[in-house]
């Protein structure tokens, strides 16, 4: 199953996405269940991230969610997990 995960980052956070890229890339590497991701950006800044899971359900999506690691360092303002279907590409 395909989860887009959207989240927005709190206003004023990038210092907090920058301090911590390198162990969210890490995760990604590490978990294995990333089909596609990047950055959101606004004004020429990073603003949040779009994140393609490919897991057995919701539950390991959100799972993954709360376990990333700019989650955990309280980066975002809103999460949304909503599933999604490949078309084109």
């Amino acid at each position: 199953m395909l989860i887009a995960l959207i989240a927005r980052d709190k206003p004023g956070a990038l210092p907090i996405r920058k301090e911590n890229r390198t162990e969210h890339l890490a995760y990604i590497e590490k978990t294995g269940v990333v089909f596609q991701a990047g950055p959101l950006i606004e004004g020429g800044e990073m603003a949040g991230s779009l994140v393609i899971l490919d897991v057995a359900d919701k539950s390991a999506a959100e799972d993954w969610a709360a376990n990333d690691p700019y989650a955990k360092a309280g980066l975002f303002d809103k999460v949304e997990l909503i599933e999604w279907k490949k078309v084109v590409g």
